[in-house]
C-alpha cells in the first residue's frame, strides 16, 4: 500500500472516530440509566395507589434538584419517591425562556395534559408575578411551560412499549422535570390540580 493511500485512509478513519465521538456526545444523556444506577420505586397496585387517596392523599409535591428526585408527600411525610431528570442547564433559579434551567421556589399544579408531547404532563404554575418582573427588569421572557412529564413519547411507545420504563442517563429537558412514564401515570393519579410544589435547590 503507498503512502497516499495510506494517508488518505487514515484521514477516512480519523474522521469517522471524530464524528462517532461528536454524535455520543451529543446524544450519549439519552442512553437509559439502569438499574444499578438509580433507585426505582417498585409499581404500585391498582388497590395501593387507591388505599393512597383515600388514607394518605398528596397534599405537597417536593422536587430536590442537587439530589435529581421528586418525592409526594402527605402531612410531611414522604408517600412515594421519584428519580428526576432536570432542565439541560440545570444549577440555578430559571431567568428566562431558553436557559435550559428548572425553576426554583413555591408554584402550584394548576392543569394537566393526558396528550402531552412526552406522554402525559403536570402543569407548574411557573412564572409568578416575581418572575415575570425579574424578566421584565432584565428585558427578556420569563418563558413558561414547566412541566412533570414522561420521559418516552406516545409515537415512541406505539413501536416500543418498554419504554414506559425509560430513563435517561443525564438531564435533557428545556427546563420541565422528567420522570418515567410509568411513574407519571402514577403521579398523574395521586396528585390533584391545585396541589403546592415546591422545588429546592
Amino acid at each position: 500500500m503507498n503512502r497516499k493511500r495510506l494517508f488518505i485512509l487514515t484521514g477516512i478513519l480519523l474522521i469517522c472516530l471524530f464524528t462517532a465521538y461528536a454524535i455520543y456526545h451529543k446524544y450519549n444523556k439519552y442512553l437509559p440509566t439502569s438499574a444499578e444506577e438509580v433507585s426505582f420505586p417498585a409499581p404500585l397496585t391498582a388497590a395501593q395507589l387507591q388505599s393512597i387517596r383515600q388514607n394518605t392523599p398528596i397534599d405537597s409535591i417536593h422536587v430536590y434538584k442537587s439530589q435529581r428526585y421528586l418525592v409526594l408527600q402527605h402531612q410531611n411525610k414522604i408517600v412515594r419517591r421519584y428519580p428526576i431528570r432536570l432542565g439541560f442547564a440545570p444549577t440555578g433559579h430559571k431567568v428566562q425562556e431558553g436557559d435550559g434551567k428548572t425553576p426554583e421556589g413555591r408554584y402550584v399544579i394548576d392543569w394537566r395534559n393526558p396528550q402531552s408531547a412526552f406522554y402525559k404532563s403536570l402543569h407548574v404554575s411557573y412564572p409568578n408575578a416575581q418572575d415575570q418582573l425579574k424578566a421584565q427588569q432584565l428585558g427578556v421572557s420569563a418563558g413558561g411551560d414547566i412541566m412533570i412529564h414522561g420521559s418516552a413519547t406516545a409515537r415512541q411507545l406505539k413501536v416500543l412499549p418498554n419504554l414506559m420504563g425509560y430513563f435517561p442517563q443525564k438531564d435533557w429537558t428545556w427546563g420541565c422535570i422528567a420522570v418515567r412514564n410509568m411513574d407519571i401515570d402514577e403521579i398523574w393519579q395521586l396528585v390533584n390540580n391545585d396541589t403546592v410544589i415546591e422545588i429546592h435547590p
